[in-house]
């Protein structure tokens, strides 16, 4: 049997609802990616992918987002009605993605930042995960393969966290979402963790080895932004090495409708049940040609 891959990018509340919509499209329509032998999350794509790796039913995910009205839940409602200015953190994160320094090195600026940032507490923010998470135990850990990805505040390093880490899946999700300047970063055994979306925005390149991998990223799809360039460049060297490694890469992108649902604004918590929507409608759309691919046939 295939050995295959499931990659989870990151993009905000708005990210975590879309792909939470796409995955129960899929599933709906006969595609469920919870048969994946490992499951990579960054960001947002550690929320989803942690429930989908503990068992939790693809096809009820979106549900949570389609039942909200468009005004922000909690816990969004400690940042505000109106989404955070994120000016910030994309200036700092296209001098990291310039490639002027060494990545370590480039990240460690942003890290500074974040460490420094007037935000919610620890508590309250990894409080705010339980609605994803609280049905699990306290010190579960998904069976079957799941990593997410952080980057160490202080020097700037890249970790891949999993069962072997013996760390709380709380907080493991909780650090790769902890985007910097907006969240705190997040202290496990003595260290402090910011999002793995400092490193990229999809590290698909951790997924290597498999014969199918199905990489889900949202900032392919975005406005011809200097950002946006850098995020497609980095994902392109990304599956250039999943595929040498023997591969065989399937990227899934927003597709128009989706991202007109996402607005301008990844972190703004009132566009989620319009990006459910809008990624349901994408998965049950184009799961018979995945399907294919993701079976082999």
């Amino acid at each position: 049997m295939k050995k295959r891959a499931l990659v989870l990018g990151g993009g905000g509340p708005v990210g975590i609802a879309w792909e939470s919509g796409l995955l129960a499209g899929l599933a709906e329509a006969g595609l469920d990616l919870s048969e994946a032998d490992f499951i990579l999350g960054t960001s947002a794509g550690s929320v989803v992918g942690a429930q989908l790796a503990m068992g939790r039913p693809a096809v009820g995910l979106a549900a949570p987002f389609l039942s909200e009205d468009h005004q922000p839940p909690s816990p969004s409602q400690m940042l505000g009605s109106a989404p955070p200015d994120l000016s910030g953190l994309i200036t700092r994160m296209q001098e990291a993605l310039s490639g002027a320094k060494p990545p370590e090195e480039a990240r460690t600026p942003i890290g500074a930042w974040a460490l420094q940032a007037a935000t919610m507490t620890e508590d309250a923010f990894i409080a705010s995960f339980g609605r994803y998470i609280r049905d699990f135990p306290e010190d579960s850990w998904p069976g079957r393969g799941f990593s997410c990805t952080a980057v160490d505040a202080a020097n700037g390093s890249f970790v891949v966290w999993n069962k072997e880490s013996r760390i709380s899946l709380a907080r493991a999700v909780a650090s790769s979402c902890s985007v910097p300047g907006i969240y705190p970063p997040v202290t496990i055994n003595g260290r402090r963790y910011m999002d793995g979306g400092m490193r990229s925005a999809t590290n698909a390149d951790v997924a290597t080895g498999y014969d199918v991998v199905f990489v889900v990223a949202l900032t392919v799809g975005a406005a011809a932004t200097g950002m946006a360039e850098l995020f497609r460049r980095r994902l392109e060297a990304e599956l250039d090495a999943v595929r040498q490694s023997g591969s065989r890469v399937e990227l899934i992108a927003p597709d128009t409708a989706s991202l007109e649902a996402f607005g301008l604004n990844l972190m703004d918590f009132r566009r989620r049940p319009d990006a459910a929507k809008a990624g349901l409608a994408q998965g049950r759309a184009n799961a018979a040609t995945l399907r294919q691919l993701w079976r082999g046939d």
